[in-house]
């Protein structure tokens, strides 16, 4: 026969108070009524020896608040995501939050099912990293649910959705113009994604002005697009070795494909970056593992995630208060590819 769970009402009792004393106690943010340090005491005492654990449901129902939040990130074998998940799990712990984390895979339907998802679950914030929903969509999505939303990607522009972003068109630029300056290349390749996801535009745009203000211009032999996969650097660089010739450095607008694109090049023979030099942009865990170790324009993924949920947990407080965008950090790492 299955044992059954202590209530409120047991707690109560062993504490010899009465239940909505033990109800103020355990909602901390509860301060309608003072509690004696002895009180408290005795409550907690009384739930560590009985085992209580408050019902969910129940709380939620008096609460109108579910304790959830949903993060939706592009790509879950990415390492650049992992930092950005465990932080906004830290900071969603520091609330008593729990944190549903599905993976949209680049994929607009797995965007749109993720909407979809999320509206009947009830949960109290939405975290997203938006590849295909336009600012219309999720606008429309904010008015039907009233749910808080914070999104990484400054393409969002909406008077309901925080922003977090970083400065990547600026952070590409400069990163090209070392690479012209200070490592005195002319010949460039650029390895970008198909026009509607939205960091390949802009990065994009920062590469062809470093290019431009240097009189320098793109073949566009070496212009090609993958699907920011380490496969999908294998595959650019095959189609790159079928050109007969190589560009002196490549710019790759992330590093699982640059790194990708470094194998496949020195499986064909090619040195870099005595042949051919790459940098890549994110500064994910292998880009210190494979040889030659990359060199790269690095994103700060925890203090993405740790502004992301900071940011959403405020809107959740403060659900009228007035767009945000919340700049993050970049940095040149100068290492061996380039």
């Amino acid at each position: 026969m299955k044992a059954k769970l202590p209530t409120m009402y047991d707690v109560a009792k062993r504490a010899g108070v009465s239940q909505p004393t033990v109800s103020r106690v355990l909602n901390q943010n509860d301060t309608s009524v003072p509690i004696s340090d002895d009180t408290r005491q005795r409550v907690l005492a009384a739930v560590e020896e009985l085992g209580y654990r408050p019902n969910v449901v129940a709380r939620s129902l008096r609460t109108q608040r579910t304790q959830m939040i949903a993060l939706l990130i592009a790509d879950i074998s990415n390492g650049f995501y992992h930092p950005m998940v465990r932080a906004v799990q830290a900071i969603a712990r520091q609330h008593e939050y729990e944190v549903l984390v599905s993976d949209s895979d680049h994929l607009y339907k797995n965007e749109k099912h993720f909407c979809d998802i999320v509206s009947r679950r009830s949960v109290d914030g939405i975290i997203m990293v938006p590849y295909h929903l336009t600012s219309e969509e999720l606008t429309q999505f904010f008015q039907k649910t009233h749910t808080p939303i914070t999104v990484l990607g400054v393409q969002i522009d909406s008077p309901h959705i925080d922003v977090v972003y970083v400065p990547d068109e600026r952070a590409t630029y400069e990163a090209t113009c070392w690479m012209i300056s200070e490592r005195s290349y002319t010949s460039f390749g650029f390895v970008g994604v198909e026009d509607d996801l939205p960091p390949g535009p802009r990065r994009f745009h920062g590469f062809q002005q470093a290019l431009h203000e240097a009189g320098l211009e793109l073949d566009p032999r070496f212009l090609l697009k993958g699907d920011f996969t380490m496969d999908g650097g294998v595959r650019v660089a095959r189609a790159l070795l079928t050109v007969g010739e190589m560009p002196r450095a490549i710019f790759v607008v992330n590093d699982l494909m640059a790194i990708g694109l470094i194998l496949t090049l020195q499986e064909a023979g090619y040195r870099v970056p005595e042949d051919v030099a790459v940098m890549g942009f994110d500064d994910i865990p292998e880009a210190t593992i494979v040889r030659p170790a990359l060199t790269t324009v690095a994103q700060d993924p925890h203090d993405l995630g740790r502004k992301l949920a900071e940011s959403l947990f405020h809107r959740i407080e403060n659900p009228l208060l007035p767009r945000r965008l919340l700049e993050g950090t970049y940095q040149l790492i100068i290492r061996d590819s380039a």
